[in-house]
């Protein structure tokens, strides 16, 4: 299993997860990539809501990702804090499956 990072997505997670904490999130996701919740209407995106130690109740973060089944690859797309938003706005959402789409197109 492959994982691939949009340039948003790194310096989002950087942000918001230390190295030993995304370390042990990609851990669980490539052993189970179908962990995240279809996103309805997103043509495939998911997101997986994650709690980070020692960070309170609203300390979790939320991350947008698309598994590629037939390449064996996880694209990361986007992450947030949970107490920013709960889900993704109609605009966010058509940004990154526009972002799917062009890199399916290998754009």
């Amino acid at each position: 299993m492959v994982i691939i990072e949009s340039s948003i997505f790194t310096k989002l997670i950087k942000e918001l997860m230390s190295d030993d904490e995304y370390k042990d999130f990609q851990e669980v996701l490539v052993n189970r990539p179908d962990t995240g919740d279809l996103i309805q209407g997103s043509g495939g995106l998911r997101k997986i809501r994650w709690k980070l130690e020692r960070r309170g109740k609203s300390g979790g973060v939320r991350i947008i990702y698309y598994w590629v089944t037939a390449d064996d690859q996880i694209r990361m797309l986007y992450a947030y804090p949970k107490g920013k938003q709960e889900n993704l706005t109609k605009e966010q959402l058509a940004v990154l499956k526009k972002m799917i789409e062009r890199w399916s197109d290998g754009q």
